[in-house]
Order: C-alpha cells, then structure tokens, then sequence
C-alpha cells in the first residue's frame, strides 16, 4: 500500500467520524426533527402501532437521545484521537482498537435491535456505521501487518 493510499482511507475515516460525531450532536439536541423522520417513524410502527409517541414517552425518548447521542459523540472522538496519530503512525495497537469499538457497538446494539424488532435501525444506522468505517479499516488492514506476516 503507497502512502497516498493510506492517507486517502486514513482521511475517510477521519471525516467519517467527524460526520458521526455532527450526527451525533444532531440526535442529542435534533432527535425529533425531519432528520431523524425515518428513524423515528421506525419507532413507531415496531413499538407503537404505527401511532404517535404519546408526551411521556416522547419525553423519555427525548431523555433517551440525548444520551445516545452524547455517547455517539464521546466514542467518535475517541475514534478521532486514534485516526490522528496512533493510526496515521501506523501502530497497530490503535487499527485493533478501531476495530475492537466498532465491531463491539455493531454485535451488541444490531443483537438488541434485531430482538425487538427494530430492524429499521440495523438498517438506517448500523450497517451504514459498519460499512463506513469499516471499509477504510479493511484497505488499510495491509498497513498494520508486521513485517513477518
């Protein structure tokens, strides 16, 4: 891998979770806009019948992104700080600890999706998250080998 190809997958993933981390400011303070329509429309056909969240559910949810969005943001510029130099310096430690973050989020958060039905945010957030970062991790993966391998 030259390293104008490196930098290239280097800067996807850093802008990528730059993105992430505005979405995540988003969901905190923006959860109900027409951003997250799809989301939320998602929501409630799974758990309401398709009806409105009723005021202290809506509260609640409210309470709820502001939370996970805090988070969103929290992990991203964990994952910033990595990209930045552990990762532009290619240290190995920090490619598995990418991986490490991301691939636990994805089991855990699309295992507990997929029980209660919410396949809407799988699909809407998961997989688009894991394709996203993941891809720039998969063409970097030569980088990060030791000499021996």
């Amino acid at each position: 891998m030259t390293d104008h190809q490196f930098e290239f997958w280097r800067k996807w993933l850093l802008y990528c979770n730059i993105l992430i981390v505005g979405l995540g400011v988003l969901i905190a303070f923006a959860g109900n806009s027409i951003l997250f329509e799809m989301h939320n429309s998602g929501s409630r056909a799974t758990f309401f019948e398709g009806k409105e969240f009723p005021a202290d559910v809506l509260a609640f949810k409210n309470w709820l992104f502001g939370i996970i969005g805090g988070t969103i943001v929290g992990f991203h510029i964990l994952m910033i700080f990595l990209i930045a130099e552990p990762f532009r310096r290619r240290e190995r430690w920090s490619y598995q600890a990418l991986w490490a973050g991301l691939l636990s989020w994805f089991v855990i958060d699309s295992s507990v999706s997929l029980f209660y039905g919410a396949v809407y945010n799988v699909v809407l957030i998961n997989l688009v998250a894991l394709v996203s970062i993941g891809l720039p991790l998969v063409m970097t993966a030569r980088a990060f080998r030791r000499p021996q391998e």
